[in-house]
C-alpha cells in the first residue's frame, strides 16, 4: 500500500502545484490564486466547462498511484475547521465538487482523491487507502470530525470506509450511490464489454446528456430567478457548442479499457457495501436525483435511509446524476439546512453556526416571496423616546436583544421577519425553536418538508436555557415565542390569545447579559387564511388522534416544569380555508433596558413583576395593530394591486396614519 506521503505528491505540473498543509506555492500558483478570487469577488460560480477545462490538465500529467490534492481556492478555511474528503465517482478525476469549492473551502479543510486514468487499484485498495488516511488524521486531530462526501462510486467507498471504521468520528454526505448498480441501466452494458469499442461513443454520449440534468427543469428554475430568457438561452447554445470538446476530454477520462475496469468496479463495490451496511452508525446525509438516467437514485435513498442507523435523505427532483456539476444545488447550503455541520464531536448550534451568505438569503428570500408579496407587511417599531415609526429604524443595532412576541397560526410571520430585519438593518435574527424543527423521525412517521431547511439556514436552535445563555452571551439578536407551539397551532376563537407558562426564567437572564428585551406584536393571520379543522376536530378522528399521539410522542419533551396548557403541546397540523389576502401588520414595542437590574432582578417577585409588564406590552402591540388596521386604505389586495398599477410594482404600500 502507498503511504499517505507518496499519495500527496507529484500529481500536477508546476502551474498548478497542489497546497497541502501551508505547504509553499509557487510564482505561477500565487497567480492563479488571485485570479480565482477575482473570479469569486465577481460571483461568477464555475461551471461544468471549467470542470472539463481542469480535468484536460489533470489527466495530461496522469500516472502513478490515487492520491489526494487540496484545491487552490479552499485556502480560505477557519482555524479549526473539520476535514472533508471528497471520493470521485467514475470518473476518478476528483474535481466534482469544482462548482462548490470555493464555499466548502471557507468552512472544510478539503482534500480531493485522484484515481489516475490508467490506474487499476481495486475497490478494495482504495477503501483501505482511504481508510488509511481517516486513521492517521483521526489520531493527528482527534476532536474534529471527518467528512467523507462521495458521488456514485466515491459514495460506496465512503459507506465501505464507515463499515470498517465504527470509532472514527465519520459524516457521510453521498450523492446518487451505486449501491443500486445491480438494478441499474449500466449493469446492461456489462455483457457488451468484449465489444464495447463499437457502443463506447453512445455510452460516453450518454453519460453526458445526464450531467446537464434536467435542461427544462433547469430554464424553469432560471426564469423563476429572474434571468432573462435571452442569457438562459445563449448560455444551452454555449452548451451545445462545447459537446465535442467535452466528448473529447471524457473520451481521455473514460477510455476503453478505465470504462471496463470502472463498470466492473461499480459491480464489486455495489455488492461489498450492501453486505456490509447493517455495520454502519456514522451520520449520513443521502441526496438523491429524481431524474439520474444513470442509476434508480430515488429509490435507493429511501432504500438506504431505513438500512443505516444514523440516515437522513434529501431528494432532488429535477436533477440527473452528477448532482454536483448542476446548476441548482448548493452543497455548502444542503449541509447547513440539514443541521450537518459541526466542528467539533457534537453540534453546537450556536458555535457552529455558519451565517447566512447573500446568495443563501437571496434564495431564502426568494422561495418566500409569494408570501411576502401577498401579505405585503407593515412594520412599526418603538424609538427610545417612545414614538412609533414606520420601519424598524427603533430596533437597537447592538446586541444582545432579545425579542419576545405572539406567535401566528403555524409560525407564518418568521421568515418575512427574518428577511426585513436583515434587508433593512442587517440584523441576523436567531430564533429559539421548537424540538421538532430538530428532531429526525423516520419517514412512516413524519414527512421531510424543504422550509425546515430554509428555517435552520436562518440559525434557528432548540429551545433551552443552555443555548438561550450562549445566544445572550454572543451578543446575539434572539426571537423568544413563550407561547410556543400551542399558540403557532392554536385552535377556532384563540386568534391573538397569548399562552405564556407562569416561569419567567427569561427576564433573569436578560437581566444577567444587560439585554434589550423588545415586545412585540403581529396581526393578519385571520386576513389570508380562516382555521377550518383544529385540534379540537381532529382528535376525535381515531386515524387522526393516533397520529397525534405518535407524533407528539416521538418528540423530545421540554417545559417539563412548567405548567398551563403550554405543557399540553399536541403536535398536529391545522387544516386552513384560504381567504381573500388581508396584510401582515407587525409592531415593535419600545426596547425595555435591563442594564443595571441584574442584583434587582434575582428577586423572583421583581422578576415576575417585569415578566407581566412583557406580557402586557405584546398584548397591547397586538390590540393596537387590530385597532389600527381598520384604517388602513390598502388592507384589501385589490386595493394594493391598484396602487401597484399606478405607482410600480416595487412601491412601498402606504398604510395608515399614525
Amino acid at each position: 500500500m502507498t503511504s499517505i506521503a507518496a499519495c500527496v505528491a507529484g500529481l500536477l505540473p508546476a502551474s498548478r502545484q497542489i497546497r497541502r498543509r501551508g505547504s509553499l506555492q509557487t510564482t505561477s500558483c500565487l497567480a492563479d490564486n488571485r485570479r480565482l478570487e477575482m473570479k469569486n469577488v465577481q460571483g461568477i460560480r464555475k461551471s461544468l466547462k471549467d470542470f472539463f477545462d481542469e480535468s484536460k490538465d489533470f489527466i495530461k500529467s496522469d500516472g502513478g498511484p490515487p492520491r489526494w490534492f487540496s484545491p487552490l481556492e479552499c485556502g480560505s478555511r477557519s482555524y479549526g475547521s473539520p476535514l472533508l474528503l471528497f471520493l470521485p465517482g467514475i470518473d476518478g478525476v476528483g474535481l466534482g465538487l469544482i462548482q462548490h469549492h470555493h464555499m466548502l473551502g471557507k468552512i472544510f479543510d478539503m482534500w480531493c482523491l485522484h484515481i489516475p486514468v490508467k490506474d487499476r487499484t481495486s475497490f478494495t485498495g482504495l477503501v483501505k487507502l482511504v481508510e488509511e488516511t481517516v486513521r492517521s488524521e483521526s489520531h493527528l486531530s482527534p476532536g474534529r470530525p471527518i467528512y467523507l462526501v462521495g458521488e456514485s462510486l466515491g459514495a460506496c467507498i465512503a459507506l465501505a470506509v464507515a463499515s470498517r471504521s465504527p470509532s472514527a468520528d465519520l459524516v457521510l454526505i453521498l450523492a446518487n450511490p451505486a449501491t443500486s448498480f445491480g438494478r441499474s441501466q449500466l449493469q446492461a452494458l456489462l455483457p457488451f464489454s468484449e465489444v464495447i469499442s463499437d457502443l463506447l461513443h453512445l455510452s460516453l454520449l450518454y453519460i453526458l446528456s445526464s450531467m446537464k440534468g434536467d435542461l427544462l427543469g433547469m430554464v424553469t428554475a432560471s426564469m423563476v430567478k429572474g434571468i432573462p430568457l435571452q442569457q438562459i438561452v445563449a448560455e444551452l447554445s454555449q452548451d451545445v457548442v462545447a459537446i465535442p470538446f467535452y466528448l473529447s476530454v471524457l473520451a481521455d477520462i473514460l477510455p476503453q479499457e478505465t470504462l471496463i475496469w470502472k463498470l466492473q468496479m461499480l459491480k464489486t463495490a455495489s455488492a461489498y457495501v450492501n453486505s456490509c451496511l447493517h455495520a454502519i452508525e456514522a451520520q449520513t446525509l443521502i441526496l438523491s436525483s429524481g431524474r439520474d438516467q444513470l442509476l434508480p437514485s430515488q429509490e435507493e435513498g429511501e432504500r438506504l435511509c431505513h438500512a443505516i442507523q444514523k440516515c437522513e435523505t434529501r431528494h432532488f427532483s429535477n436533477n440527473g446524476h452528477f448532482l454536483f456539476l448542476e446548476d441548482g444545488p448548493d452543497l455548502v447550503s444542503i449541509i447547513k439546512g440539514a443541521h450537518f455541520y459541526r466542528s467539533g464531536k457534537y453540534l453546537d448550534y450556536v458555535s457552529d453556526y455558519v451565517p447566512l451568505t447573500l446568495s443563501e438569503f437571496n434564495k431564502l428570500y426568494a422561495y418566500h416571496r409569494l408570501l411576502g408579496n401577498i401579505s405585503s407587511p407593515v412594520l412599526l417599531s418603538t424609538s427610545e423616546d417612545g414614538k412609533i415609526v414606520k420601519g424598524l429604524g427603533g430596533i437597537p443595532s447592538e446586541g444582545p436583544v432579545l425579542f419576545v412576541g405572539y406567535h401566528m397560526l403555524l409560525g407564518l410571520e418568521v421568515i418575512p421577519m427574518i428577511c426585513q430585519l436583515f434587508i433593512e438593518r442587517k440584523i441576523s435574527l436567531r430564533g429559539v425553536g421548537h424540538p421538532i424543527l430538530f428532531t429526525k423521525l423516520r419517514e412512516n412517521s413524519f414527512h421531510y418538508t424543504p422550509p425546515f431547511d430554509a428555517i435552520a439556514m436562518t440559525g434557528v436552535v432548540p429551545l433551552s436555557a443552555k443555548n438561550l445563555y450562549k445566544l445572550l452571551s454572543s451578543k446575539s439578536h434572539v426571537l423568544l415565542y413563550p407561547g410556543g407551539i400551542r399558540e403557532a397551532l392554536h385552535r377556532k376563537g384563540e386568534e391573538y390569545k397569548l399562552f405564556w407558562p407562569k416561569q419567567q426564567e427569561f427576564i433573569r437572564m436578560a437581566a444577567q447579559f444587560r439585554a434589550k428585551i423588545i415586545p412585540f406584536g403581529v396581526v393578519g393571520e385571520d386576513d389570508i387564511s380562516e382555521l377550518l379543522f383544529d385540534y379540537d376536530d381532529q382528535i376525535k378522528i381515531p386515524c387522526m388522534r393516533s397520529h397525534i399521539e405518535e407524533l407528539t410522542n416521538a418528540i423530545e419533551k421540554f417545559r417539563t416544569a412548567a405548567d398551563g396548557e403550554v405543557v399540553n403541546q399536541y403536535l398536529h397540523f391545522p387544516i386552513c380555508l384560504p381567504k381573500f389576502p388581508g396584510r401582515f401588520y407587525y409592531y415593535f414595542g419600545k426596547p425595555i433596558d435591563t442594564e443595571g437590574r441584574r442584583e434587582e432582578l434575582r428577586d423572583k417577585e421583581k422578576s415576575r413583576e417585569l415578566y407581566l409588564r412583557v406580557q402586557a406590552e405584546v398584548e397591547k402591540c397586538l390590540a393596537f395593530l387590530k385597532e389600527k388596521r381598520e384604517n388602513d386604505p390598502y388592507r384589501n389586495l385589490l386595493n394594493r394591486l391598484a396602487y401597484w398599477v399606478t405607482h410600480g410594482l416595487t412601491s412601498e404600500v402606504p398604510t395608515f396614519e399614525l
